[in-house]
């Protein structure tokens, strides 16, 4: 891991694979509010987890900032930050350079140095380059040539928290109680084939696309292939990781909907796509044969989020759990209906979604609240599909 400390599993050949708790919380009006809820709900959730890995993301945290690209940066060891800042300086236009905000926490061991950069792009070198694009870029360059050095959160007015200890540990240790945002994803892992080290704890995240999961991808080398063709590299020693990238090169790179891209990423089996002969049938059949790479196999539940949309999502077979749940425009997904109920007991709706069919919550446009009270929760883009 190219010098990074590791902490593996204690567990050493016993694996527990039915544990990691993932949690999410988005406002469909916009509205910022405290991670107080979030917190509590992934803290419900303890004994999914042993302390390996917690994290959070946060949508809207950064308001002050809202246009410029914010650069998570962790060193793992000391003496290479010079090189990076050097690095960042000569490759963006550099508006604040500071170390994440951190408290003290007992129970939080050998933290690398965590800092955080906003940054703007300069002309791009290349004629149709984007801006997002060029930091991507940039993210991949660096997380590749300096040791032991990260780039783990690249997002517009966004944020990934990571570390190694129990979420709700990370949480004081990282001053969340200070933050407020709109969407709000968090996680505790129970690490199974890979160590538990910072770089490693979820989100995992490109640009504002993040990623947490419960699970396992068996396809990782398969998928990890593919994504390297078009200039991905996994650096964070997990499989996880996988499920950021191919996300951002469906959606953003190749333009598919969230909704094609989710069948692209847990399609259903050959025999049901055989038996489809509607337009959603051979759009399935093509999809397996331009996408063979990306089908994620394996157990898994995942919660992906970016600007304005919050996605829940099971393997086909739903062999991990998800639960969502509505009050007015707050959005749910969880890993188990007691952690919603804990903080929000006067729900609406709860159900459960159907396997390999994503929960799509979007962000509703300016005068859309009375869908709310008119509309079944499917048409507001946050049911099954």
């Amino acid at each position: 891991m190219r010098g990074a400390p590791t902490r593996n599993n204690p567990y050493g050949d016993d694996k527990v694979i039915d544990a990691c708790s993932i949690f999410g919380i988005m406002d469909l009006t916009g509205r910022c509010f405290s991670g107080d809820k979030a917190i509590a709900a992934i803290a419900c959730m303890h004994e999914r987890g042993n302390g390996l890995g917690g994290g959070f993301a946060i949508y809207g945290c950064y308001p002050d900032f809202a246009d410029w690209y914010a650069l998570h940066v962790m060193y793992m060891e000391y003496g290479v930050r010079e090189d990076v800042e050097g690095y960042i300086g000569g490759h963006f236009q550099l508006h604040l350079a500071e170390p994440i905000p951190t408290r003290h926490v007992d129970s939080i061991s050998d933290p690398p140095q965590l800092w955080r950069y906003f940054v703007s792009t300069a002309e791009h070198p290349t004629p149709g380059e984007t801006a997002d694009d060029y930091v991507v870029q940039q993210v991949m360059r660096i997380n590749t040539r300096f040791h032991s050095a990260f780039v783990f959160s690249s997002g517009r007015n966004m944020g990934v928290f990571k570390g190694v200890g129990y979420p709700e540990e990370l949480a004081e240790f990282y001053c969340l109680d200070e933050y407020r945002g709109y969407i709000w994803t968090a996680h505790g892992r129970f690490p199974t084939n890979t160590p538990g080290w910072w770089g490693g704890a979820h989100p995992f995240s490109i640009l504002d696309w993040t990623v947490v999961h419960n699970g396992e991808i068996s396809s990782y080398g398969t998928n990890r292939r593919y994504l390297e063709s078009f200039g991905y590299h996994c650096t964070m020693e997990t499989d996880t990781e996988v499920v950021a990238y191919a996300t951002d090169l469906l959606v953003r790179r190749h333009k598919l909907p969230v909704e094609v891209a989710a069948s692209v990423l847990s399609a259903p089996l050959w025999s049901e796509i055989d038996r489809d002969d509607s337009a959603r049938g051979t759009l399935l059949r093509t999809l397996r044969q331009v996408y063979p790479s990306l089908l994620l196999n394996g157990p898994f539940t995942v919660i992906i989020a970016h600007t304005g949309e919050m996605i829940g999502l099971t393997d086909r077979i739903r062999l991990r759990p998800l639960t969502a749940a509505r009050h007015g425009p707050v959005i749910y997904l969880s890993s188990e209906e007691s952690a919603i109920r804990l903080v929000d007991p006067e729900l609406d709706e709860v159900w459960t979604p159907l396997g390999g069919e994503p929960v799509i919550a979007r962000l509703l446009a300016p005068g859309q609240e009375r869908l709310l009270r008119q509309a079944p929760v499917d048409r507001l883009g946050a049911g099954p599909r």
